[in-house]
């Protein structure tokens, strides 16, 4: 049985890992000797080749990572705030399901609304929170990716505290448990790799609303403002390092989750 197991995992791992892998190589080859160039027409000014955009990044390391700071600490604030609120949201679902899933339901109405109509809506409504430019700009930033994360958490944490094995709560009721242990012995830890479903989806989304959100931020930092002012100034080489940075960034927190997820989920049916 184990070797079977071992099997399967190698099996997975080529189609998830080595062939995404061996794509992205090919790609930067077909990049780089501007073949891809040729095939959709672009030039190296608005698609600049990639060892110019590594230059780039090598050579502006403590500009770069002063707005990759800027960026992370908004996303992951976001992420963790709307995965707070939105386990909360699924908890008062749980407990109070005729009021609760109707909030669920105004919350995924709310997600729906795109996050290039609420950043400018909310850097107007927290002009007033402090006299610091900054300040102001890390609080609305950070509340747009808060309102991304919440919806995805709560629908999860709201499915995981309800979707039981079955008869497990009558077991639980067979020992007498009352519902305050029902809560914390059963519905919480079955919860727990629906939390990662979440997640799942809130990191990557959380680093694109924070991106998206610098666009309009009233305080000029972050890796999302440092690609529209490059566009805007038609400085495309350096607009790519910054897209690539953001992409660098989305990739090391999923892989940081799924690393994380496979520590914490070890041993679980």
């Amino acid at each position: 049985m184990k070797k079977k197991t071992h099997f399967k995992w190698d099996k997975q791992s080529i189609s998830t890992v080595l062939y995404p892998v061996l794509f992205g190589i090919l790609l930067l080859i077909l990049w780089q000797t501007q073949l891809l160039h040729k095939m959709i027409g672009a030039d190296t000014f608005a698609l600049p080749l990639p060892g110019r955009i590594l230059r780039i990044i090598a050579d502006n390391k403590s500009t770069v990572m002063k707005n990759v700071n800027a960026t992370v600490i908004v996303a992951i604030g976001g992420l963790i705030c709307g995965s707070l609120l939105g386990y909360l949201l699924g908890i008062i679902a749980t407990i109070f399901p005729k009021w609760g899933v109707g909030g669920l339901s105004i919350a995924s109405a709310i997600s729906a609304v795109p996050i290039i109509a609420i950043a400018p809506i909310l850097n107007n409504l927290t002009k007033d929170f402090s006299n610091d430019a900054s300040t102001r700009s890390m609080l609305a930033k950070t509340i747009v990716v808060t309102i991304t994360c919440t919806v995805s958490m709560s629908i999860n944490a709201y499915r995981g505290l309800n979707e039981l094995k079955p008869f497990s709560l009558d077991l639980m009721k067979s020992f007498a448990a009352s519902k305050v242990t029902t809560f914390i012995k059963l519905r919480i830890p079955n919860s727990v790799p629906y939390i990662f479903t979440a997640l799942r989806v809130s990191v990557p989304a959380s680093i694109i609303s924070a991106l998206v959100s610098e666009y309009f931020a009233e305080f000029i930092i972050g890796v999302g403002r440092q690609i529209r002012e490059n566009i805007v100034l038609a400085q495309y080489a350096t607009a790519w390092a910054y897209i690539v940075v953001a992409c660098a960034i989305g990739i090391m927190m999923y892989g940081i989750l799924l690393v994380a997820e496979g520590i914490l989920l070890k041993g679980r049916k």
